[in-house]
């Protein structure tokens, strides 16, 4: 019984020269994702009616940006752990 609530944030690597970097962050609630952060796609995108309204506020505010930059600061210095 419960909620279950859960967000999910990954660096994927397809290669040393970080050109193929891409950063996915999903948010889950009661094992359904909501919506997604996808570096590749450059914004949020909905997966439920809830996660749509989501995706149309935040890719229009604040929180796109900071997404955006977070492939620079998060997933980029950490590459070389990833391949060390």
């Amino acid at each position: 019984d419960g909620y279950f609530n859960q967000r999910v944030t990954e660096c994927r690597y397809s290669s040393k020269d970080l050109q193929g970097i891409e950063m996915i962050d999903s948010y889950v609630f009661n094992k359904v994702e909501n919506i997604r952060f996808n570096s590749t796609v450059g914004k949020y995108v909905g997966y439920t009616e809830l996660g749509v309204k989501n995706a149309e506020a935040w890719n229009k505010g604040p929180e796109l940006a900071q997404m955006l930059g977070q492939l620079e600061r998060y997933c980029k210095p950490n590459a070389d752990l990833r391949y060390s």
